[in-house]
């Protein structure tokens, strides 16, 4: 007999048996059957599997070590990177890496080591704000309810904060003054004041409809926790629904004279980081938050300039170092800025630095 032929059932396994053609079983015993089940689809995973068997086989080596210092867990990544960390930013290996060229100005603002000509620019910015009004000198939210009695006073700065985000400074003004019209500018009021008429008051500032919900929301805390006026501490404020680092810190500064940090908006976080002045924490990249520019910038900033910072570098945004083609040509201290002439700049700007040339 040359072959043997097993039928097997129709299933989604089949099997073979793998024999000798014209073996003789009479005079040698059978050689051992070898049967392979495996899925049609999957053959070649499978066999593919059997012959990286014999590597699990060797021996693998362990080095005998003891266990890995608390440094490698607190410091390291899965891929064996260094988190930029302020506790990482301590440890002996990262003050002992080298430094090179562009990063020592980083390490200097982590270190609250001052910009160099800071200074300077500060000045160069003072005398360019005395000669040009901006939109914040006379819309600024620190401005709303500046002839209402202290408390009613506070109350207004806080709405005021809660309705500039993303909205600019002279729509923010006409709202509170549509809200002081109305005598909606007071806790009492706009807890009894329907949310649809408040909507229609503060319109159009930027997400108006959720910014009027969140003046119902402030409302009763304010009644019920306070007695009609505003939380005292930066953590309270920072509790009330819709109020952000930025407005807090504002409202901490105006409402209760109290300086605890630094106001920084869009515009302050722009021009800081086009001055060089801030940078991410043992990088050379800009930072990437207002946030995250105000904690730099308190690392080196005198605190008697935390409260003027915020206006003059907001008008000078608003009128010079625009977010878009800023009128670099019309800066005073160009010279003295790293970003200068790198962004698109309006026409009048060009047309005056080649009249300077």
């Amino acid at each position: 007999m040359s072959h043997i032929l097993l039928k097997m059932p129709n299933s989604r396994f089949y099997s073979k048996r793998l024999l000798q053609p014209n073996a003789d079983f009479s005079t040698s015993p059978p050689n051992p059957e070898l049967r392979v089940f495996v899925r049609r689809k999957r053959q070649k995973n499978a066999l593919q599997i059997s012959k990286e068997e014999p590597k699990n086989e060797a021996p693998i080596e362990h080095k005998s070590c003891g266990l890995p210092d608390i440094e490698e867990f607190a410091y390291k990544e899965a891929n064996g990177s260094a988190l930029s960390s302020k506790i990482a930013g301590k440890s002996k290996s990262t003050q002992d890496m080298p430094v090179v060229g562009t990063e020592v100005a980083s390490l200097n603002r982590m270190r609250g080591e001052p910009p160099a000509n800071w200074e300077r620019v500060l000045e160069g910015i003072r005398k360019m704000r005395t000669s040009e009004d901006a939109p914040v000198d006379s819309m600024g939210c620190e401005k709303a309810g500046s002839s209402l009695p202290p408390r009613e006073r506070r109350f207004a700065v806080l709405i005021s904060s809660l309705l500039s985000s993303q909205t600019k400074d002279n729509v923010t003004h006409g709202a509170i003054q549509r809200l002081l019209q109305n005598g909606l500018l007071t806790a009492e009021a706009i807890d009894k004041a329907d949310e649809a008429t408040i909507k229609d008051l503060i319109y159009p500032v930027g997400f108006y409809t959720r910014k009027a919900s969140n003046m119902k929301k402030i409302a009763p805390i304010c009644l019920t926790k306070y007695d009609g006026d505003i939380p005292s501490s930066l953590d309270e404020l920072l509790l009330l629904p819709g109020i952000g680092p930025k407005m807090a810190h504002l409202v901490m500064n105006v409402g209760w004279n109290n300086v605890q940090g630094i106001c920084v908006d869009t515009h302050v976080h722009r021009i800081c980081n086009r001055l060089g002045w801030v940078s991410q924490p043992g990088r050379k990249q800009k930072t990437s938050s207002p946030e995250q520019t105000r904690e730099v910038l308190q690392l080196w900033l005198p605190k008697e300039e935390w409260v003027p910072i915020n206006p003059l570098l907001v008008g000078f945004g608003q009128t010079i170092c625009t977010p878009i083609r800023p009128r670099c040509g019309m800066c005073s201290v160009s010279e003295l800025c790293p970003s200068a002439f790198k962004e698109s700049s309006s026409p009048s700007s060009k047309s005056k630095k080649s009249a300077q040339k």
